[in-house]
């Protein structure tokens, strides 16, 4: 069994700095105090949550960090899209639509430091704005998230999706509706996980 990352052993997987490290220890804090009330994430993950949640999150930041817009849909516990603006870069836009997890989302942001727009709405009740990139984590399958995300995603935007082992299943599923370019890449936290990026995607007439 693979022993949990350390605090000090993300930070330098990540090459934060000491005030984003700060930043992130109080994010975990108060998702570790939160999750005992409300279900944010899996209770067992917290044994290992900077690597299971931070790390998780973190490493798709170089693929988003030029981004001036980004959209996350169904946040949860902002994972990925609340770790991404700590993180820096673009302007985040948290779509959530459980109002108990959008009250943590606006505390998370509070205690952090972070700006962050969290709508706490159904996605398919969100205006639709343009953002250059669109993520999402364990939310929906592939075809479903693509519906979602093409309403908010710039002409040359991309998606960026963090997806488990039936990652395959769900391509073959979604490339029988939908055109697009799609690169993977292994996940550094979850050897059966992989980073979807697609771009260019166009439903089927």
């Amino acid at each position: 069994m693979t022993a949990p990352l350390t605090e000090a052993e993300f930070a330098v997987l990540a090459a934060v700095s000491r005030e984003t490290r700060d930043r992130l220890v109080a994010y975990v804090a108060l998702l570790a105090k939160w999750n005992a009330k409300i279900n944010l994430v899996g209770p067992a993950t917290l044994g290992d949550v900077w690597r299971r949640h931070i790390l998780d999150s973190a490493q798709i930041h170089d693929r988003v960090a030029a981004a001036e817009v980004l959209v996350d849909l169904g946040s949860g516990a902002g994972l990925p899209g609340l770790i991404l603006a700590i993180l820096g870069g673009p302007r985040v836009h948290l779509i959530e639509s459980d109002a108990r997890k959008c009250a943590f989302l606006h505390e998370a942001a509070r205690v952090t430091g972070t700006a962050v727009t969290i709508h706490n709405k159904r996605i398919e009740a969100v205006p639709p704005f343009e953002a250059d990139v669109v993520t999402a984590r364990a939310l929906a399958p592939l075809a479903q998230l693509l519906d979602h995300a093409v309403r908010f995603l710039k002409p040359a935007g991309k998606c960026v999706f963090l997806k488990g082992a039936r990652q395959a299943d769900e391509l073959t599923e979604a490339r029988k509706s939908w055109h697009m370019r799609v690169t993977e890449r292994p996940s550094l936290s979850d050897p059966s996980g992989v980073i979807l990026e697609v771009e260019s995607p166009t439903r089927e007439r």
